[in-house]
């Protein structure tokens, strides 16, 4: 599978490692930056960059790092067509993929061990949408919104 990686100087570290990893494990990792470290950079370029690539590449996932990962969601969030979940247990990361088809996973760097952050990226890889038709039902309410402007109906009560 082929995975698109961006960070900013706090996710450096962990990104290199999870290139290394995603490569030993026979995927295609693509690393959208930093190449070097700088403490002074900013995430939304790499962040963005990694982000559009996914959206250009439909079989493909993203992974994008930060120090609370919280930016990161939201930057590759903006990107359209891009479902990111900021995942912070193992749990988090599944559920991302099975019940919102996310495509990218968004991980705090300073938030978890370089081993649980690890675990995240790979159950996220491994677990496919559920296909529920509740779960395409929300999905479509959402990308409606993103076309339109227009917000879902609300039920009736």
């Amino acid at each position: 599978m082929r995975i698109y990686l961006g960070s900013d100087h706090a996710g450096y570290d962990l990104k290199n490692h999870l290139v290394s990893w995603l490569t030993a494990a026979g995927h295609e990792a693509v690393d959208c930056g930093p190449h070097t470290f700088d403490a002074l950079d900013d995430y939304p370029p790499f962040v963005m960059l990694a982000a559009s690539k996914v959206a250009a590449d439909p079989d493909s996932l993203g992974v994008v790092i930060g120090g609370s990962g919280n930016g990161e969601a939201i930057a590759a969030n903006k990107v359209d067509g891009i479902r990111a979940a900021l995942a912070w247990s193992e749990e988090t990361a599944r559920l991302g993929r099975e019940h919102n088809n996310a495509n990218v996973v968004s991980i705090g760097a300073r938030m978890h061990t370089e081993d649980d952050a690890t675990k995240f990226v790979e159950v996220f890889i491994t677990t496919p949408f559920s296909n529920e038709e509740r779960h395409i039902r929300r999905i479509e309410m959402m990308s409606g919104y993103e076309k339109t402007g227009e917000l879902p109906a609300l039920p009736e009560s």
